[in-house]
């Protein structure tokens, strides 16, 4: 189902770009991905803007902050009691960044790291209930936790969200699907023995492309770095990449469904 008005609880529901460069990002997303950005005309907004496919809120973009030096985006799961989602948070070992705030009447948000050091956000959602079109061409179709522990992450996560760990091999190395109930809405696996030593665990968010080799030869044209080539895995062929600002992010070509 691609055009949502809303999400059940502990379904990712919203993904933004913290950027150190918006409106040089706003230019790469819009060449890479066609999309238009359509900017908050408030102060208060502190310059936050919607990303917009065929006239769809399916992403945000707004300038990174306390002097973060690269773009990151952020995934955004969806709750029906923020507060209470905040608490879970402090009593499975994580530290609220961010406790709940409303933002204006879209909704309230809270920023947290969990004991493996990743950093994820939940969302309550009132007048904006988060992504409009997912898993189609264009929009973020799935996001995928690279962690440096597997154990503390399964726990903590599982505590928060009431998500349930289903841990199979794929191409030799173990992958976890996050179930909410019975549905599959995320993905995690170790951090690569290659990944350098300073990075922490992080969400990575996928978005779906129509032909994975024509997006590629347009982010390159536009200036993005690759940081995993082309990879076969059974929901499609993807690349991971990172962008003029930093930012890193995967796209996959998805396989027909029947």
């Amino acid at each position: 189902m691609s055009r949502r008005s809303g999400y059940d609880p502990g379904v990712p529901c919203w993904v933004d770009l913290a950027s150190t460069d918006v409106p040089g990002s706003t230019r790469f997303y819009g060449e890479l991905f066609g999309w238009q950005a359509d900017m908050v005309d408030d102060p208060q907004a502190g310059g936050y803007g919607m990303f917009l496919h065929d006239g769809k809120k399916v992403a945000g973009v707004g300038p990174a902050r306390n002097g973060r030096p690269v773009s990151l985006w952020n995934t955004y799961v969806a709750t029906d009691d923020i507060a209470a989602l905040a608490a879970r948070v402090k009593d499975a070992g994580g530290t609220v960044v961010a406790e709940p705030m409303e933002i204006f009447d879209e909704g309230s948000m809270t920023v947290f790291q969990a004991p493996d050091g990743s950093y994820a956000c939940g969302w309550q959602a009132a007048a904006h209930p988060g992504a409009e079109l997912v898993n189609e061409p264009g929009t973020f179709c799935w996001n995928e936790l690279y962690t440096r522990d597997v154990p503390a992450a399964e726990r903590f996560y599982a505590q928060v969200f009431g998500w349930t760990a289903r841990t199979s091999d794929m191409g030799g190395m173990p992958y976890t699907e996050w179930l909410a109930g019975e549905t599959s809405v995320a993905g995690m696996m170790a951090m690569p023995e290659e990944a350098p030593a300073e990075l922490p665990s992080f969400w990575l968010t996928y978005f779906a492309v129509e032909d994975l080799d024509a997006a590629l030869r347009s982010a390159e044209d536009v200036g993005v770095n690759v940081l995993v080539g082309v990879t076969e895995a059974p929901p499609g062929r993807f690349a991971q990449l990172i962008d003029p600002q930093g930012a890193a992010f995967g796209v996959i070509q998805l396989n027909e469904t029947a």
